[in-house]
């Protein structure tokens, strides 16, 4: 699953993002963790994946406790995204391509691989 965030990626949009395999973003994406705005500690997804798609419990907490909007250079920077691109149109082109690069690809291999990898995400190398 790739996930082209643009615009405004606040909520549902962070929440379905980060179920997301590969986020690639445009350059002008404007992000944020709204709940300590709205008064809601209450979570579908971003309270508890955000802590595993990038590698600063620090910053995790930092945007979530603040609420602060942050753009597309600092989302790649901390690894909630893995590209940014010109403009949304791009974005789409480009998870176009890598879409099709991984269709071109065995579908056990990449099923397998994604499966591993998400086990080792929440498992220790000894389990």
């Amino acid at each position: 699953v790739i996930s082209v965030l643009h615009g405004i990626s606040f909520g549902l949009g962070m929440d379905i993002s980060l179920a997301a395999d590969i986020r690639l973003c445009a350059a002008s994406t404007k992000f944020s963790v709204k709940e300590a705005d709205i008064g809601l500690a209450a979570d579908i997804g971003t309270l508890s994946r955000l802590p595993k798609a990038v590698a600063s419990f620090s910053w995790v907490k930092d945007v979530c406790m603040t609420a602060r909007i942050f753009g597309a250079d600092e989302a790649l920077r901390v690894g909630l995204v893995s590209e940014v691109l010109e403009s949304k149109a791009r974005a789409v082109e480009r998870a176009v391509e890598i879409a099709s690069l991984i269709g071109a690809k065995s579908p056990v291999a990449v099923q397998g691989t994604k499966e591993v990898l998400n086990y080792s995400r929440d498992h220790s190398v000894n389990e």
